[in-house]
């Protein structure tokens, strides 16, 4: 199998009905009243509110920007309400900076020189604005995870990627941008680099020391049984950073799956003992 760019060729107005059905029919089967999601004006939480949106109406999702001092971008903002703007969706704006700097003043051990732990902090902290709002508002929460992040572990464990659905989950990044320019989002938005904004000048691509146009190719052989070997040739990298990939793929299962437990009944939850996730 070759691995070229065409590989990642998305049918994009098939993968746009597919993911619009979906959502739809969650939402109906769930009985809510629409969905919630963090916006902050980047390609992947754009793409999905614009989905949600062309989904279910407008009237019925609430995108919440959730800015902090320490990390505040202007232009990010201005992003999330053009998007807002386009797909006639409802925003709000909600400064978390109190609370973050009350949650770190009551941790004994806080570290504001960790940096990574901080970081984390503040995802987890975004999510319970979102879950607060979802459950006072009967909606649920929509997260905005792809492929390319999921796979290596590029999330925060109970943070950016606790969500009710996530419906770019199955797409690459780079698949993202092309669905994103065919449903319209803003073209400043598609092609602007990626940051999770958890600390100032956080840039994904140079935290992970690739482009995503070639992770995704590293990744797209890794799904298919590929050799590390044969994809550093055939993408004419080392196959040192191809092992690096894949470990750290690997090394990060735990953060892509439900808490693990002993098997000691005759049914175990998260294991033999599952149920439909829409009880309607």
């Amino acid at each position: 199998m070759k691995l070229t760019k065409e590989r990642l060729k998305l049918d994009s107005p098939s993968v746009e009905t597919r993911i619009k059905r979906f959502i739809k029919d969650y939402i109906e089967k769930c009985g809510a009243t629409g969905v919630v999601l963090g916006v902050s004006g980047g390609i992947d939480s754009s793409t999905t509110a614009a989905l949600a949106a062309l989904s279910l109406g407008g009237h019925k999702v609430l995108g919440i920007i959730l800015p902090e001092e320490e990390t505040y971008n202007a232009t990010d903002a201005q992003h999330a309400k053009l998007v807002a703007e386009k797909f006639g969706f409802k925003l709000e704006v909600i400064d978390i900076s109190p609370a973050l700097k009350a949650c770190f003043q009551s941790l004994p051990i806080y570290d504001a020189t960790d940096k990574l732990s901080k970081g984390n902090v503040k995802a987890r902290i975004r999510m319970v604005y979102l879950y607060y709002y979802a459950n006072k508002l009967k909606k649920i929460v929509c997260g905005s995870s792809d492929k390319s992040e999921t796979m290596i572990g590029y999330f925060t464990k109970w943070g950016d990627a606790a969500a009710d659905i996530s419906p770019l989950m199955d797409i690459y990044k780079t698949q993202v941008r092309q669905l994103a320019s065919h449903i319209g989002v803003p073209t400043e938005i598609v092609t602007k680099p990626s940051t999770p904004g958890l600390w100032p000048g956080q840039l994904a691509e140079e935290e992970l020391g690739v482009k995503y146009e070639t992770l995704d190719l590293i990744l797209f052989g890794l799904e298919r049984f590929m050799t590390t070997e044969e994809i550093a040739k055939q993408l004419n990298i080392s196959i040192k950073r191809v092992n690096g990939i894949k470990k750290r793929w690997l090394a990060t299962e735990h953060k892509r799956r439900t808490p693990l437990t002993t098997k000691i009944g005759y049914r175990t939850v998260g294991a033999d003992f599952r149920l439909p996730y829409t009880p309607h």
